[in-house]
């Protein structure tokens, strides 16, 4: 409960920096200090409070009945490697363990972080403030049954030194940017017989932007959901919208061999499309040997093919700005952020996770990434909020 905590208030809107840095504190607390049976059963309840919303896309992959086998397996692959971290109990580096598993991410997943639990508290989230606070927490539960704890509160001074209590003012770039709010059930997004109704959805957004004067529109992620390029009907309308606005919007590119999922940016009659560089493990990608790629994607997927990655990042310079593209998953990984762009515009589809607390966990790596790179993030999502993160 603790190590969740801040999944769960900030889905329903609460917020409280001093709560959540009691809860974070109690977190690491109960791991260094619980026995290894519960350890294995810390770690199971983590990996289902933090990723059972995972299960839910298999429903659009018509193969419902694997869900409860998701939900477990994350539960016990967390079990598992919290239960290993234990092993380091005979040397007292159970918090070494805990350190080194930070930087674990396995198939390329990497939203288990555990400095997440300091994002909405008074404390950084980064690596050298979880080391710090596990070292600290460390020597409280080796001496708390040697010193009384009036001593053992003395062991929390180091803490100030990675108290987060600067209050950033963001410049954003002088741009009125109409940030689009869609609600497209997945079930219904990719159905043929809808996607006439979608294009026009799509163009009223449009539109609707520029009544509002707005400089630049974002529509979300595969928000055309076919091989846009191949419409030159509709590419051309777009070409001529982009006069009037620029334009970023979602949607499938088809090269002639394999269908990617891409950002198409229209400005000026112009036309620019960005693939992916990160691809989602099991979704568009499996990380694994040929073999077994071809025998779950014949199995899974219907003999679908991988999605291709493009070798390197994109920036769409927009009104003179420079923008950095990020594709739903993209905007929660290291490899989009490495020269620190100023800006990132991501788009992504929640609508395969929802209802469920998967926007609220993309929001907060959202927000450690805006606050690791000092990038600010216009994010929009079909099937949840849309947002603009600041550092």
């Amino acid at each position: 409960m603790f190590s969740s905590l801040f999944i769960y208030l900030d889905f329903f809107g609460l917020e409280n920096k001093l709560l959540f840095s009691i809860f974070a504190l109690i977190a690491i607390y109960l791991f260094l200090s619980l026995d290894r049976k519960s350890i294995f059963w810390y770690g199971f309840f983590v990996g289902i409070l933090w990723f059972w919303w995972i299960s839910i896309s298999f429903i659009y992959y018509e193969l419902v009945y694997l869900i409860p086998f998701v939900v477990l397996f994350f539960g016990v692959f967390y079990g598992i490697s919290f239960y290993f971290l234990t092993l380091l109990d005979r040397w007292n580096l159970r918090f070494l363990a805990m350190f080194l598993f930070s930087f674990f991410e396995p198939f390329g997943f990497n939203w288990f972080k555990i400095e997440l639990l300091f994002i909405n508290s008074y404390f950084y989230a980064d690596k050298i403030t979880l080391l710090l606070i596990l070292v600290t927490i460390s020597l409280i539960v080796y001496f708390k049954s040697r010193l009384k704890p009036i001593y053992l509160i003395l062991f929390l001074i180091p803490l100030i030194f990675v108290l987060d209590l600067e209050n950033k003012k963001t410049t954003l770039p002088d741009i009125n940017v109409y940030l689009t709010q869609m609600d497209i059930p997945q079930d219904l997004k990719w159905q043929q017989i809808y996607q006439e109704e979608l294009i026009q959805k799509n163009l009223e957004v449009i539109h609707k932007a520029i009544e509002q004067k707005a400089k630049l529109v974002v529509l979300p992620e595969a928000t055309f959901a076919f091989a846009l390029n191949l419409d030159h009907d509709l590419m051309d309308t777009l070409k001529r919208l982009s006069i009037e606005i620029d334009i970023i919007t979602g949607g499938m590119y088809y090269d002639g061999e394999i269908y990617n999922n891409s950002t198409y940016f229209f400005s000026k009659e112009t036309v620019q499309i960005a693939n992916k560089v990160v691809l989602v493990p099991f979704g568009e990608a499996i990380p694994l040997p040929k073999f077994f790629v071809d025998l779950i994607n014949d199995i899974f997927f219907g003999g679908a093919s991988d999605f291709i990655p493009a070798k390197k990042t994109t920036d769409f310079v927009i009104q003179g700005i420079k923008f950095r593209n990020a594709i739903c998953y993209e905007a929660t990984k290291d490899e989009i952020y490495e020269d620190n762009p100023p800006f990132v515009i991501a788009i992504s589809n929640n609508a395969w996770f929802t209802p469920s607390t998967q926007p609220t966990m993309q929001k907060l790596l959202m927000k450690y990434y805006a606050k690791k790179h000092n990038s600010v993030i216009y994010s929009v999502a079909n099937g949840s909020q849309s947002l603009i993160i600041t550092p």
